[in-house]
């Protein structure tokens, strides 16, 4: 799979847009943008807007190529709630998948 910065970079290509263009078109420096599209930055939310308006994407679709752990929200949900730390460690040491939580979620929302 893509990484976002990866994602990005072939939507500018496709477009045939410069780096420099589309950075100064969203407000940012060209080195800025560079380093998102090698993974060695993350834009905040109104810079991944920003790109996802000029690149013609959602930004729902975007994110789906972020790859960042959500280590905050999971120490956060695990210090909260005991239950959420043994899930987690359920996932983990059973080796789920990404592909059948994913389906698990889907399933349970289709039936509520």
């Amino acid at each position: 799979m893509k990484t976002l910065g990866q994602k990005i970079r072939e939507l500018r290509e496709i477009k045939d847009v410069s780096l420099r263009e589309l950075a100064k078109e969203i407000q940012v420096s060209a080195a800025f943008l560079s380093d998102i599209e090698l993974g060695r930055r993350f834009p905040s939310e109104n810079i991944l807007l920003s790109l996802s308006k000029k690149l013609g994407i959602s930004v729902d679709e975007l994110r789906t190529y972020d790859t960042r752990p959500p280590i905050d929200d999971i120490k956060r949900l695990a210090s909260s709630n005991p239950q959420y730390a043994l899930a987690f460690r359920q996932v983990i040491d059973k080796k789920i998948s990404a592909e059948d939580l994913l389906k698990f979620i889907k399933t349970k929302k289709e039936k509520s």
